[in-house]
Parts: C-alpha cells; structure tokens; sequence
C-alpha cells in the first residue's frame, strides 16, 4: 500500500492542498511529498502567469484563509459607485465594473488597479478617451463597450448630453468619454450646416380644380439646437411636414393662371408662413424655391393650344401692322413722286435696274434713247413733265 503522493509544481505553478475539503496551504514550485493515510487529499493546480486568480469562490477562500494567501495573492474589490481601471506591467488592459472583485497573482506582473469614484462624476478625463475610444483595441472589449460610452462631435455640429433623460450640457467639435455604469447617457448630435429639403411630388388642387404635380426645394439651418432637438424631437420630419402643408395652402387658394403668371409670389408665401412657424423651435428657413410645376396631360394640351392661339394673333397683329406702315409709306411716296419729275425719273431708272438684273438678253428698237425713254415708264404718256 503506497502511503504516499509525490507532486511536482513547475515554476510557473502554485497549488492549494485540500484535506478532507479544508484548504490546508499553498504548495510552491518543487517536488511535495503528501500523505495519504491523513485523510483525502486533492490538490489544485493553478498557472500564476495569468496573473488573474480565477475560482469561483475566490473571495471566500480569501477572507477565511487570509494569513496562509496574503503571501501570494493581492486582491481589488470596487464598491458599488467604483470602477477601476486595470494597469499590468504600466499597460491598461480592462476596464472594471462597480462590485467587482479581483484577486490577482502576486510577483508575477506589476499589477495596479486605479479606482474612479462615479456617484457624482461620470466624464472620462480627455486621456482616457483616447485610450478607450472606440477606435482603440481596448475600446473594442466588451467590458469597455458595456461601461464607456464615446461619441465624436465633428465640426459644425453640436451635441446635447442628456443623464438620465435629463438635458445636462451642449458639447462642442471633439472626443468625448462617459461612463454608463448605475446610469442612462444618451448624446444627439445636431447638424448646424446649412441643409436642404425636397418637397416632391405633391398632387395638389388648385383653386380652379385643376390638379398639379409641384415640387418644392428649401434650405435650413438649426438656430437653437436645445429647442429643435428636445422639443421636435424628429425636427428635419417636421419641417418636411411643416413645409408640405404651407404648399397645399398657397396652392389651393390660387387659380391656375395666377400659379403660372408669378411663382415668385407662392414661393414668398410658403416661406413667410413656414418662417414664422419653425422660428418658434429655433430653426431658420434660408430660402424657399418651386422647382416643378407639372401638369396633366390633357391640360398641357389646352394650354399649347391657347398659347398657340395666343402667338397667331400676335403674328397676324403684327403683320396687319407693317403693312399698314408699308402703305403709309408707299402713299407718301406717291405723293412726293407727282409734283417731281426728276423724282419719277429716278424711280423709272431704278425700275430699270431691276429688270435688267433679271434678264439675259434684251432686244432694243430704238437705240439707246428707246431703253432710256421707253421701256420704263411709272406714268402715262402726254403726262406733264
């Protein structure tokens, strides 16, 4: 009968000897001889490089065995307002959340736990973001995710901070860190460019009952983030509604001819009333344009007809005009012409000009006198000359 167990602890190894399931002590690196015939043994073998102690009873164990473990491990407790932040060897590793209890392997590594009371104070010091922000490989750990949370403010934007459901403080372009534990952070950033909308595809009765397709453009910008964040809550949907409605009223209290005779006036309206009414939530409407005013098929139709109509009669007006003019010119040449001679004859010459650039070949009796005299002549013969 063998009356003893010899075991070997490797240098990286420490080990609790139980006896009857009562921890008796630690078992250091080398070769221990135990006894049999004192009872059940069992002995627990642990690897001290991982520097954490993990037992599930661990905080038991430590409490009523605290003299014979002092030597070996070294243990962190946080309360319930605490969270620490877990440096091995200068290096931050994790993130601990408020209760918990760490012991850790003494000797090993240079174990360090800094503690942050958060009953009252729940922003992350500016190298702290930097370290857990979400672009970091800690920042990335569940332990992080759960207990930080990280947002970035880019420029022309703003953000509102609320704790709680509580509105707390604005905060302006950058990084920012908080920490979620026993309470609920909540951050909306709101865009202070200015932003557009469109208004599309509205089908819309005008006063004269002829239904139009109008789309709308306008731009904005957010005056008051606390005002259009807190009380709209979705506030670019409410300027969309805000805006499709002012359009509706504008166009149904106008006929069809006045929509098309002055766009001008529609868009003033619809951004006098909408300027009014988002003032009140700290928003700002900038401009304010009808892009489109499509109508029906057979509308379009009507109109090209009317407008064709429309362009005949002007051409036809147009044309009664210059002839008339051209007659009152005629006549006064007329009348300038019968008491000249030298006058009449120039006119005759001229005549003259222009048949002959029209004719090849002319045959002249005559002679030269005969094409001068005769083969022209603008009054009849016996005439006063």
């Amino acid at each position: 009968m063998i009356l003893w167990k010899c075991i070997d602890i490797a240098d990286n190894e420490r080990a609790f000897l139980f006896r009857r399931n009562r921890f008796i002590r630690v078992l250091e690196p080398g070769r221990h001889r135990i006894l049999r015939l004192a009872g059940e043994t069992r002995v627990e073998v642990y690897d001290i490089s991982k520097v954490l102690f993990d037992r599930t009873n661990a905080k038991f164990l430590l409490n009523t065995h605290a003299e014979k473990l002092a030597p070996y491990l070294e243990p962190y407790e946080l309360s319930d307002t605490e969270v620490g932040l877990l440096y091995r060897d200068g290096h931050l590793v994790d993130v601990l959340h408020p209760g918990t209890f760490l012991p850790v392997w003494k000797g090993v590594e240079k174990v360090r736990v800094d503690i942050i009371d958060i009953s009252e104070h729940y922003t992350l010091d500016e190298k702290l973001v930097s370290l857990l922000g979400r672009g970091s490989k800690l920042g990335k750990s569940a332990t992080a995710i759960s207990a930080i949370h990280t947002v970035e403010v880019p420029d022309e934007h703003l953000g509102l901070l609320t704790v709680n459901g509580k509105l707390e403080q604005q905060l302006r372009p950058g990084s920012y860190g908080f920490w979620k534990c026993n309470r609920s952070i909540g951050i909306q950033l709101v865009d202070l460019r200015l932003q557009t909308v469109e208004v599309s595809g509205q089908e819309i009765l005008t006063k004269d009952r002829v239904s139009l397709r109008i789309n709308l453009s306008a731009s904005y910008r957010v005056l008051d983030p606390e005002k259009a964040a807190l009380k709209l809550g979705n506030y670019a949907e409410f300027i969309y509604r805000e805006l499709q409605l002012r359009l509706r009223e504008a166009v149904g209290t106008q006929s069809l001819d006045a929509l098309l005779e002055d766009k001008d006036s529609l868009n003033l309206g619809i951004a006098r009333d909408a300027r009014e009414k988002l003032a009140q939530y700290g928003i700002e409407i900038v401009t304010v344009g009808v892009k489109d005013i499509i109508l029906p098929g057979d509308m379009k139709q009507i109109l090209n007809q009317v407008v064709e109509a429309q362009k005949e009669s002007e051409a036809n007006l147009i044309k009664r005009r210059e002839e008339t003019q051209a007659m009152r010119s005629l006549h006064n040449t007329a009348k300038m012409m019968e008491n000249n001679p030298v006058l009449m004859r120039l006119k005759e010459l001229e005549a003259l000009e222009r048949v002959t650039a029209r004719i090849d070949k002319i045959s002249v009796y005559g002679g030269l006198e005969g094409v001068l005299n005769n083969l022209v002549k603008l009054q009849p013969s016996g005439s006063a000359q």
